[in-house]
């Protein structure tokens, strides 16, 4: 039986920092590294939380990633921001672009925000979530290591490619936020049901020659499936327009697997839509999204997704995970 210990999130944060800087990043990234992991934690989003932090240390220090990369940001257009995470983490190439892409967006009605050359993001929402706070609409996404096969066909050609959107209360904060892949699953969940020897939903993926099961090692020699067959093997197809190509980055074909202790950077990219909600329709956003809102939340049970989450200081993890954090830390 898996042992559980209390945990406050601060400390989360303060090891996480502690964990990366002693492996070889610099102050700041890992203090942006952190802040994302610290959210995931709080979230309950645990497969992009601590769960990461042994394969960040240990890629620090065979450099796969660039923990003392400095990312470059440039503006190629007048609604455009690019930043070069130069091979170093996506999320400190996120906060060096931000502001200015925040301010493009508010100054020209929207900004198209390319985060270029990055190690995994983890968690598109914890991105789209910033920009819904700084007034805008965020809609995000990323591709990832081939893992799930068109319909029809035997081989993986897409990742899981997570897209996410994330939409401006009036008051500030977010109204609500949504981030999920585009495959019928995360291939984290086919790999803990593995390792646990459970059986998978059949409809979660295919085995190497393209029939179904529920068996995940035959899943894990074959692919996934895409989230509703062709509609979300659409979404997944643009994720990996957006996040690939449009970027410069690797394509979910030649992308290397992500926590393989040594091996070429990920060499990954993020595409973002920073829109600003009033341009078009002034006051009448927050009319209709109020309307939205209440037609929801009206309804017993119902609410809009990431809406109405506990504060939380504190979580409940794994007792050996923690372990494994503290001794990251020193």
């Amino acid at each position: 039986m898996m042992t559980k210990v209390t945990v406050s999130l601060n400390d989360i944060e303060q090891k996480t920092i502690a964990a990366l800087t002693g492996h070889g990043a610099e102050s700041w990234v890992a203090a942006e590294v952190a802040k994302a992991v610290k959210v995931a934690e709080q979230t309950g989003n645990l497969i992009c939380g601590l769960y990461y932090l042994d394969s960040y240390c240990t890629q620090l220090k065979t450099g796969r990633v660039d923990g003392m990369a400095v990312p470059v940001v440039s503006k190629p257009k007048a609604a455009a921001v690019k930043v070069d995470a130069k091979l170093g983490f996506a999320q400190a190439a996120f906060a060096k672009g931000f502001d200015l892409a925040v301010a493009t967006a508010k100054e020209n009605g929207s900004c198209n925000f390319a985060i270029c050359h990055s190690h995994t993001c983890t968690s598109m929402g914890y991105f789209t979530e910033q920009i819904a706070s700084a007034g805008l609409i965020g809609i995000g996404m990323t591709n990832a290591p081939a893992c799930v096969s068109p319909p029809g066909g035997t081989k993986a050609v897409l990742g899981t490619n997570p897209i996410s959107m994330a939409i401006p209360a009036k008051d500030g904060g977010v109204a609500f936020m949504f981030d999920q892949s585009t495959s019928a699953i995360a291939i984290g969940k086919i790999r803990v049901a593995a390792a646990a020897g459970d059986k998978i939903p059949v409809g979660w993926a295919v085995d190497k020659e393209g029939n179904p099961t529920d068996d995940p090692n035959a899943a894990l020699e074959g692919s996934l499936v895409s989230a509703g067959g062709y509609k979300g093997y659409g979404f997944g197809l643009m994720a990996e327009v957006l996040a690939g190509a449009i970027t410069g980055s690797l394509n979910s074909v030649t992308a290397p697997p992500l926590k393989a202790p040594e091996g070429p950077a990920h060499d990954l990219g993020q595409f973002y839509f920073m829109v600003d909600p009033t341009t078009f329709s002034g006051d009448a956003f927050w009319e209709r999204l109020g309307t939205l809102t209440e037609a929801v939340e009206s309804q017993p049970g119902a609410r809009l997704p990431g809406s109405n989450r506990s504060a939380a200081t504190e979580v409940s993890i794994d007792a050996a995970l923690w372990d494994k954090v503290q001794e990251l830390a020193g």
